[in-house]
């Protein structure tokens, strides 16, 4: 492929519930821009963005892939997300670096709690979206209540710019509102020929309507518009066209389009909205980025620049066969093979070796990135999640990504000597790639624990240590990661004074700890910086110490969460203060200080959202008291129940098992996190904190 123009470059992620046809959209995609010449299927394992093992058995998206595709002029980089809350880190840290995105809703069970997930994602980066409405042809298909439900559950504008033709297994096209013309998608040829035909007369007064709604929406964005519509007078599509991208951009409206990518019909109209709606890498806000050590100067304005300072972002780290590949969005700047680069995130050179642009798992290989670009790297041996690389000359350092705590744990042993001298080289590994995958070793018992978003993420980790790193390990049952927060405020003065090493070692602390509200996390305030304050390599030493003994938790072992930690005071004595003496201090004050301001444990609460048949409605959700669960909604559709509840995540391990039992085997559920509450009195009392 030649190199694009800025202007005509797309970068866009493809977000939604499970099961709603993300994968299937991408194969469509790439098959009508003639990346691939086969269509692949996800329920035969042929899917070309599903490329990994593990996703192939199953059925489902675990990891984000990228690839890149032609259409009309423009040059498309598309990357295909899981829908899976167990893997909602591949979408968050693919937000942080796309440009635009599509979001597909089922037409049957329409916004699902994953899709109000990935939306408010979306939301957080600001990505301008536009909206497939999928599986048209599937029995209780109901574009309507979808929109409805966009508008209400979503705060969302829809602008539906396509009315379908025919319904469920009658579905056979759509009408195109802004051209008022009928597209119909030939069998014969997959669906690649897009037939043109006239509006048919009984749905000629529903475009009507439908385009009056257009040109409305629009005319918010364009005062010619709005004049033309109150003079009655016509307005062109190409000037809709223009006036719905600005509404786009500014995230204000998102188009609708329909369709049915398992049957082939509505995929081209979706790649002309892509370039019609979704915004070059030109038209999305300059990024702004810290010079490093100057936090508290004006951040400096990078516009998309070929010419100007290199600043890309590492947003994604794979282990392929042992080596590290790292993707990349460059914002400024051109990267080159050989470039001697920083890492600014943590001030280390690295050194690029090789360049590639990805097809799913394929590589291709070359010589230069642009501003613009996504692309992957070899080479980048100290790169992670969210570091910036940029020259030694001008380091700079981006905003990184919302990481999620990991809620379940699970205990793990190598089955044999071979496997325990090579299982924490692979856990590193996996580390490298998942920022929300968590491993440390149990204190009690010397086991190492792996921690992770769910039963799901944690059953592909280990997994995959027995397929990619030949580790094979015996499991315990999963377990709740719990959290510890305080009631009340307590203030606690320690003084470490001890001979160590043939020295004495010294630090004094005093230290106010009071709870936060829900969600808070840990908020550190240290004394300010004046005469007869602690030096500036002690204040981090002190920093570090706080900061590793809230995580390490203070007397359940779980990590601290909500609160803060204000030092009031940290006095320094020449030739008597020590780094060690300030460390031992610190972690000692914090632990006390837990101790009297009415330590509790908090466990994780997921909303769920289930799915059963309307007869078996009332079991399931008089099971859910039992569970601890509360019901927070009931919405009826056809033949099925939606129901809506809050449910404490231990009573949630086997769900499914008994789900599939009550309801003959017709019920599904997904669920997410939501919030930490107080866990039960039993609970706390095992952790010796009642």
């Amino acid at each position: 492929m030649s190199k694009p123009e800025l202007q005509a470059i797309r970068n866009i992620g493809i977000i939604s519930h499970i099961d709603a046809g993300k994968t299937t959209v991408s194969e469509r995609l790439l098959y009508y821009t003639g990346e691939s010449h086969k269509l692949g299927e996800v329920h035969d394992g042929t899917a070309i963005m599903d490329w990994m093992e593990q996703e192939q058995e199953r059925g489902i998206t675990i990891t984000a892939t990228t690839t890149t595709c032609r259409w009309r002029e423009a040059w498309i980089n598309l990357v295909d997300t899981p829908g899976h809350i167990d893997f909602t880190i591949e979408v968050e840290r693919s937000l942080r670096v796309l440009d635009g995105a599509v979001v597909i809703f089922s037409a049957v069970e329409g916004v699902q709690s994953q899709s109000e997930s990935v939306w408010r994602q979306a939301d957080r980066y600001r990505v301008p979206r536009i909206c497939l409405i999928n599986k048209l042809d599937r029995i209780g298909a109901d574009p309507e209540r979808v929109l409805e439900q966009m508008a209400r559950r979503l705060a969302a504008r829809p602008v539906l710019l396509q009315i379908p033709v025919g319904r469920e297994a009658a579905f056979s096209g759509v009408i195109d509102v802004l051209e008022e013309r009928l597209l119909t998608f030939v069998e014969q040829d997959l669906g690649a020929t897009v037939a043109v035909g006239p509006v048919p007369a009984e749905l000629e007064e529903e475009v009507r309507l439908a385009r009056e709604r257009v040109v409305e929406a629009a005319a918010d964005f364009d005062e010619t518009i709005l004049a033309d519509f109150l003079d009655s007078r016509p307005v062109s599509s190409e000037r809709l066209r223009s006036a719905l991208r600005r509404g786009v951009l500014a995230c204000q409206l998102c188009p609708v389009l329909l369709g049915s990518a398992l049957r082939n019909k509505g995929m081209q109209p979706l790649l002309d909205a892509i370039v019609d709606y979704l915004p070059s890498p030109l038209e999305v806000p300059p990024v702004p980025a810290q010079r490093l050590g100057e936090a508290a100067a004006e951040p400096l304005v990078l516009p998309c620049e070929p010419r100007g300072p290199l600043c890309a972002l590492a947003f994604k780290v794979l282990s392929d066969e042992g080596r590290k590949l790292t993707y990349l969005r460059v914002y400024s700047g051109t990267l080159r093979i050989g470039d001697e680069l920083f890492n600014g995130s943590r001030g280390v050179p690295e050194k690029l070796a090789r360049l590639f642009r990805m097809h799913a798992h394929r590589r291709e290989r070359i010589d230069e990135a642009v501003a613009g670009d996504i692309v992957a790297a070899v080479g980048l041996k100290h790169a992670l999640t969210g570091d910036t690389l940029c020259r030694a000359e001008l380091p700079l350092v981006l905003s990184g990504l919302t990481v999620p705590d990991p809620v379940v744990s699970l205990a793990v042993e190598p089955r044999r000597i071979e496997d325990r001298e090579r299982l924490p080289a692979a856990l590193e590994k996996l580390q490298w790639e998942d920022p929300t995958f968590r491993v440390r070793e149990d204190r009690e018992t010397g086991q190492t624990i792996l921690a992770g978003m769910g039963q799901l993420h944690l059953e592909i980790i280990v997994d995959r240590l027995r397929r990619e790193f030949g580790v094979e390990v015996q499991t315990g049952r999963p377990q709740v990661v719990y959290c510890e927060t305080v009631l009340e405020a307590a203030d606690h003065r320690e003084v470490f004074h001890r001979e160590a090493d043939g020295r004495i070692q010294h630090g004094e602390i005093g230290l106010r700890l009071q709870p936060l509200p829900r969600g808070s996390g840990v908020r550190l305030q240290l004394p300010e910086a004046e005469a007869g304050s602690l030096p500036p390599e002690l204040r981090t030493a002190l920093a570090e110490s706080l900061s590793r003994a809230c995580a390490a938790g203070a007397g359940s072992g779980y990590p601290l969460t909500d609160v803060e930690v204000r030092v009031p005071a940290a006095p320094f004595e020449p030739g008597m203060t020590t780094e060690v003496g300030v460390r031992a201090a610190a972690q000692r004050c914090l632990s006390l200080a837990v101790v009297q301001a009415k330590p509790v444990l908090l466990e994780p609460v997921m909303a769920l959202e289930l799915l059963v048949p309307a007869e078996a409605a009332g079991r399931v959700i008089g099971s859910l008291p039992q569970k601890r669960g509360r019901v927070e909604g009931l919405e009826t559709r056809p033949d099925i129940e939606v129901i809506r509840a809050t449910v404490p995540l231990s009573e949630m391990f086997d769900y499914m098992t008994e789900l599939r039992s009550s309801t003959a085997g017709r019920g599904t559920f997904t669920m997410e996190f939501s919030h930490y509450d107080p866990a039960p009195e039993d609970v706390q009392r095992r952790f010796g904190l009642r």
